[in-house]
């Protein structure tokens, strides 16, 4: 892929699109009562807007239940990249067993991310479903994993990566990497 100027949607734009995605995926899984589970820390910003937008459909009647995963001990890079100084616990107030879940995350690239989400999930209890809904899909899997749901999907050049930025506003920055 060339190195040609790449301009990012608003995440604003794109939170719009993986709603409707999503909104379609609930409806073709026949999912009632989807609770949603963000992780750290992208993952969460966008579940919890996701929640709103979900609450406010005029099709919902109660808001969809958020938890939240923090997959720090769950990663099998972790003595490449380390451990952060501070490590969030993760937080899921409902059961995970014979739940519909949503598991939220901003951008997918290898698919450890969301391999290590799973493990971390099924040591809660067993799901019913997960439904994988994703900001920006960069289709640099590694893993056979694909998103149910996804606000953009490209592909970039090998130096390049694209971060969410937050919480408060959120925003997107293409970043280089080497």
């Amino acid at each position: 892929m060339s190195d040609v100027a790449f301009e990012l949607p608003t995440v604003e734009t794109l939170l719009n699109k993986l709603y409707t995605q999503l909104k379609t995926a609930i409806q073709e899984k026949g999912i009632e009562n989807p609770r949603l589970v963000g992780i750290h820390s992208g993952g969460v910003w966008i579940a919890e807007r996701l929640q709103k937008m979900l609450a406010a459909d005029a099709d919902n009647e109660k808001c969809p239940q958020l938890g939240t995963l923090n997959i720090a001990f769950y990663r099998d890079d972790f003595t490449e990249r380390g451990l952060h100084p501070v490590v969030t616990p993760s937080t899921l107030p409902f059961s995970v067993d014979d739940a519909n879940l949503i598991l939220v995350d901003d951008v997918l690239m290898s698919g450890r991310t969301i391999r290590a989400a799973l493990n971390e999930l099924f040591d809660y209890g067993r799901p019913k479903s997960v439904t994988l809904a994703v900001l920006v899909d960069l289709q640099a899997q590694e893993l056979p994993i694909k998103p149910d749901a996804a606000g953009m999907t490209t592909k970039l050049p090998a130096n390049k990566r694209i971060k969410l930025r937050g919480p408060d506003t959120l925003k997107l920055d293409l970043i280089q990497t080497n």
